[in-house]
């Protein structure tokens, strides 16, 4: 831990940065700067485990740190990524409820922690940081609870074409009739309307006679834009993948969480039938 006045100045100003703490003064965010610590981490040093016992919250002020649900087979489920500025653990200064999460260091990571001994001096003699407080408490949990009640599953395709102006719709369009057999066919039989045209002995054409340069000039201005609109075409076509390959990850993320949950719960639901049983067996009288 580093009280310099430089390392509490920085502290301060990493605090007053967060809005849990921007009620506070400039005299009690000192005393709360100077009276947490810094601790370092290595990359990959597990940070918080979920399920346990915790009663500190930390702010990233150096590195990154990933918060995860432990998966089975040393397989992670990803939540969130944290870097300077952020926070996470806040709840354990309110309630002795487990982490609900894991959070690691992905690189070499210093941590403000702040215990709830300090966070309470603090709003004892600062009332007005409660509010505060609470505020950005409800906001996280609404936050949450946003995330997990909304219906994440949606056509995201239809919503990347909604947003195309008409030009882009123009060139799908462009790109598409290239693609068809409608083109293939029409160039075709432009290309041999136009020789019968110009040919001397059908119909006495000299506009542009053989070799037709006029209409080689004309399928060369065509190739040249069949590229971009083809290309035009195919970059949005990776937009709507994108699109559609981050609304599969919420999907697959959400169901993820909630199966986690339940099976959370179900554990907790078993450990107390089996309690119970327990004390309804010593309880009945022996036969």
């Amino acid at each position: 831990m580093s009280n310099s006045a430089a390392a509490v100045a920085d502290r301060a100003a990493l605090l007053r940065s967060i809005p849990l703490f921007q009620a506070l003064d400039d005299e009690d965010l000192l005393d709360l700067a100077t009276e947490a610590s810094s601790r370092p981490y290595k990359a990959g040093q597990l940070i918080l485990n979920q399920g346990d016992i915790g009663h500190e919250m930390y702010v990233v002020s150096q590195g990154d740190v990933n918060i995860h649900l432990p998966g089975q087979e040393s397989r992670r489920i990803s939540l969130k990524d944290l870097s300077r500025g952020e926070y996470f653990g806040e709840l354990a200064l309110f309630d002795d409820k487990p982490r609900s999460a894991s959070v690691m260091a992905t690189t070499d990571a210093v941590l403000i922690e702040l215990t709830r001994g300090q966070l309470s001096a603090c709003v004892v003699r600062h009332p007005r940081a409660g509010m505060a407080i609470l505020k950005t408490m409800s906001q996280r949990l609404r936050e949450t609870n946003a995330m997990l009640s909304a219906h994440v599953a949606k056509n995201a395709v239809k919503e990347v074409e909604e947003r195309l102006g008409w030009t882009d719709k123009l060139a799908d369009r462009m790109a598409d009739l290239n693609g068809s057999w409608f083109f293939i066919l029409g160039l075709l039989g432009s290309t041999l309307l136009w020789a019968m045209v110009n040919h001397p002995k059908v119909f006495g054409g000299t506009f542009d006679v053989y070799p037709y340069v006029f209409f080689n000039l004309l399928l060369a201005v065509l190739s040249a834009l069949q590229g971009p609109l083809i290309m035009m075409s195919q970059n949005r076509q990776s937009l709507k993948d994108r699109a559609q390959s981050e609304t599969d990850y919420q999907v697959n993320l959400k169901n993820e969480v909630n199966i986690e949950t339940i099976m959370r719960e179900l554990g907790e639901f078993r450990a107390e039938s089996n309690r119970r049983l327990q004390k309804l067996e010593a309880r009945s009288p022996s036969a």
